[in-house]
């Protein structure tokens, strides 16, 4: 039975159907995302930048097998608002969004980046890059007009929706940002493993290390979607990453997460690098100003004496984004990273005499290009590279299915207005585990730094029902040791 003519804000369908703005973009499981869902969403974010009509609106989408649906549901509702959909596949992030900014058109990426499989979301970026939370706020106070017969009583399409043919010219534009940018044949003699397994991101890298000179080895690529979180290496990657770099010698293996906006980058060992430690060094070889990152990002940033300043915010791209936007004065350089390893750029960069135009939006490709460029520039190798930071050292780990209301109750007893309450709160729960607990910083969750100089950062995650927990230390078997003692812990809350 088809649905009558209806009217729905995003507010009552955030409340009703499961699937919500979290850090980035809208996610939820893909039994919640039905047609009607994603359609009511698109056409909240169409409204919302009140385009005119017969606009391109750029769509391309993950590799998880509810993608391709979710996109001809976004790609009907950019044609029933009088606009003209573009289907530039299967392709990462950031190149959509890059190809957005090129053309001066909005985008959409359908992608749940690294969550499970049973989950998806969808991505916005304007005309002038991803959203951010005031236009959430603007985009959930929208109100849409289902029309009459268009959807089943269950949320579906009542008549077949087919998206428009495939155009590769994101795709191609994307890979020539690099080519074009860094030294030809820059690479020679690099021997790299590429980590494939299901990252949409596998054929531009490949393409893009290759025109460099780079000699690549595809390594477990994979046809079904494997869940790969930058800020939680699963163990089994840790394993694999230290068999090929034995088995093969590279000098490092490259990956990225799903939607290919985080990247994963090896030492020679086969040793996987934190993204906020590539982020430092990113930033080190582009030699930037100012660097924007967020609270939870190794504090090797503000001690190496690198950059002119650093700014601290809350967890997720739109608050580094606002605050690089803000950082934005005189010829300053100003670039951001996350703990996940995504980078941005707020202003042009520079090397050789060549420029890379801003994309502030996360990037996996730049990472481990700029981060290999450094270690050639050194003459030396990735591991060693490391060696010339400062000795901090971090972990991270995750509690699944915790419920968020949880999170929020227990991290809320450490967050009231009394410093000192706090403090005592936090005493009595970590003084076992941590030591005295020094200081508090609530930007984002709770952030405890000790009189031994450890840190423990408790927080909510945005995108999922979990509970994660960083950590850092002066030594690695130090961080990795707090982050189990706090995972202990956390145990004992969920039970």
């Amino acid at each position: 039975m088809t649905v009558e003519a209806k009217k729905i804000s995003v507010a009552q369908l955030m409340a009703s159907s499961g699937v919500q703005f979290g850090t980035s973009g809208v996610r939820g499981k893909v039994v919640d995302m039905r047609d009607e869902v994603c359609w009511v969403y698109t056409s909240a974010f169409l409204q919302h930048l009140a385009l005119e009509p017969n606009t391109m609106v750029g769509i391309a989408g993950d590799l998880r097998a509810s993608t391709e649906r979710i996109m001809q549901a976004v790609a009907a509702a950019v044609t029933d608002a009088g606009l003209t959909p573009v289907n530039f596949g299967r392709i990462p992030s950031p190149a959509i969004a890059l190809y957005g900014l090129h053309q001066h058109i909005p985008t959409i990426m359908v992608t749940g980046s690294h969550i499970p499989e049973d989950r998806n979301g969808i991505k916005f970026n304007k005309v002038d890059g991803e959203i951010l939370k005031a236009d959430e706020l603007q985009i959930t106070a929208q109100v849409v007009e289902i029309p009459a017969g268009r959807f089943s009583e269950n949320g579906d399409f009542m008549n077949p929706v087919v998206l428009p043919a495939y155009d590769d010219a994101a795709k191609a534009h994307y890979i020539q940002r690099f080519s074009d940018f860094f030294p030809a044949q820059c690479l020679q003699g690099k021997a790299i493993g590429l980590y494939e397994h299901s990252s949409v991101a596998r054929d531009c890298l490949k393409t893009i290390l290759q025109q460099l000179g780079a000699t690549v080895t595809s390594l477990a690529p994979s046809d079904t979607f494997v869940a790969v979180d930058t800020e939680a290496i699963r163990s089994e990657d840790i394993v694999l990453a230290k068999q090929w770099a034995q088995q093969y010698r590279f000098d490092c293996i490259i990956s990225t997460d799903g939607d290919g906006d985080r990247p994963l980058i090896s030492d020679e060992n086969g040793v996987w690098l934190r993204g906020d430690i590539a982020g430092i060094l990113c930033a080190q070889y582009f030699n930037a100003d100012v660097v924007v990152t967020p609270v939870s990002s190794n504090s090797a940033v503000d001690v190496c004496g690198n950059f002119q300043q650093v700014i601290r915010t809350r967890i997720g791209s739109p608050y580094v984004i606002e605050a690089m936007n803000q950082a934005m004065t005189g010829d300053n350089s100003v670039i951001g990273y996350e703990a996940n390893g995504g980078f941005l750029t707020a202003t042009p960069l520079t090397q050789q005499g060549k420029t890379l135009s801003p994309l502030a939006t996360r990037d996996a490709v730049i990472v481990p290009l700029a981060i290999l460029l450094l270690a050639a520039s050194q003459q030396k190798t990735i591991a060693q590279l490391l060696q010339t930071l400062p000795p901090r050292y971090t972990a991270s780990d995750r509690l699944k299915a915790f419920p968020t209301a949880l999170s929020q109750a227990i991290l809320g007893k450490m967050q009231q207005a009394d410093m000192q309450e706090n403090l005592r709160q936090v005493a009595d729960l970590f003084v076992n585990i941590a030591g005295q607990p020094l200081a508090i910083d609530t930007t984002d969750g709770v952030r405890i730094r000790f009189v031994n100089g450890a840190i423990v950062h408790l927080r909510a995650s945005g995108n999922a029902p979990e509970l994660r927990c960083y950590t850092e230390a002066d030594s690695e078997q130090a961080a990795q040791t707090l982050n189990a003692a706090c995972m202990a812990l956390m145990r004992t809350w969920q039970d």
